[in-house]
């Protein structure tokens, strides 16, 4: 049996661990496992190679990827996922295992639709890989874990220099459609306000939010040297025109604080996975390897916790297997704030809110 992977969509540390646990385990049932370089990209062009485990196992303790992703505007056409399935048929493969976030799962399931070069249906497996922790069916995708650790690392490190200098940051991290890096972040770190795209603010509201975490934290008796603002990227304010509002309502009462601008962007993607996202990888990826091996076929492999209803799989209690239908529908209705988790999270936004300014 010939298993190929891929890693597609923006890359998040945990990944490598994935391969290297796909390989080892797929060569220990005694199935050939091969990676597909360039994600969507390689597949249309056929680059495939054989997973080298030597090699994923000084690889598994680095982010990135070493297949390498990237995305496709030929893939989601009718002739690119013609050109999909044809490439299936000519690399061999029995059955795919996708690592990527909601597009990368969207992809794996059209190519439900392949055969394999003996006739038979694709088996198609999926792996949660997105940093915004914005896939259902999982309470964990691969990378947040990492992300969550640098996002705070930073905090702290700018911490430091704002008490320093009697300064208020606004910290921009990634969350384009979901505010969870954001919100779980600004609790860790100790800020005195987080911004998130799901409370739906005005700008006016936004505004004035900062400033008045500004007046309580800095017109306290022995006030605070420092005030600490995470904003994810969804939020439809610009962080540098919000500084500028911001500034422009304080000049007079606060003078003696300068207010900054910081945008981890993509650092948070980087740097070495921890030890729950190399763990995570591992295993999602050993029940995924082992289900495709057992015939099974449409699911994503997921980490079981709250919100989550299905029994978890045969090869490890933590983790469940859902269907890729169930997981894309789920994920939209996340994103549309219509899912019980989707209500829940903004309900604890609302709630922390409040609490973080005190």
């Amino acid at each position: 049996m010939r298993i190929a992977i891929l890693t597609s969509g923006g890359d998040a540390p945990g990944m490598n661990a994935a391969l290297r646990a796909a390989a080892r385990v797929g060569g220990a049932l005694g199935c050939e496992v091969i990676g597909i370089e360039e994600g969507y990209v390689g597949l249309l062009e056929g680059r495939a190679r054989v997973l080298d485990v030597l090699q994923l196992d000084e690889a598994s303790r680095r982010g990135g990827t070493v297949l390498g992703s990237a995305r496709s505007k030929v893939f989601p056409t009718p002739d690119g996922q013609k050109r999909a399935r044809e490439s299936v048929a000519k690399l061999g493969i029995d059955a795919l295992l996708v690592v990527g976030g909601n597009g990368s799962l969207t992809g794996a399931r059209t190519l439900l639709q392949a055969t394999t070069h003996s006739g038979a249906p694709l088996r198609v497996g999926g792996l949660p890989a997105s940093i915004d922790n914005d896939l259902a069916c999982t309470s964990m995708a691969i990378g947040v874990d990492t992300a969550l650790n640098t996002i705070v690392e930073a905090c702290d490190r700018i911490c430091d220099t704002a008490s320093a200098h009697k300064r208020t940051f606004i910290i921009e991290v990634m969350g384009r459609d979901s505010g969870y890096l954001a919100m779980t972040s600004a609790i860790a770190a100790g800020a005195d306000a987080v911004l998130v795209r799901e409370v739906g603010k005005t700008e006016d509201a936004i505004v004035e939010q900062v400033v008045t975490a500004m007046r309580r934290s800095y017109g306290r008796e022995g006030g605070k040297r420092r005030v600490l603002v995470v904003k994810a990227e969804g939020v439809k304010v610009d962080s540098v025109r919000l500084k500028e509002a911001v500034d422009a309502r304080i000049a007079n009462e606060l003078s003696d604080v300068d207010t900054r601008v910081t945008v981890l962007g993509h650092v948070v993607r980087g740097g070495s996975p921890s030890a729950f996202d190399r763990l995570l990888g591992a295993r999602l990826a050993n029940a995924a390897v082992r289900a495709l091996a057992d015939g099974q076929s449409d699911f994503m492999a997921g980490w079981y916790g709250p919100g989550i209803v299905r029994a978890a799989c045969p090869w490890d209690p933590y983790v469940v297997l859902t269907p890729l239908t169930e997981v894309l529908d789920e994920t939209a209705k996340l994103m549309a704030g219509d899912s019980p988790l989707a209500r829940w999270r903004k309900q604890v936004f609302e709630e922390v809110e409040p609490i973080l300014s005190r």
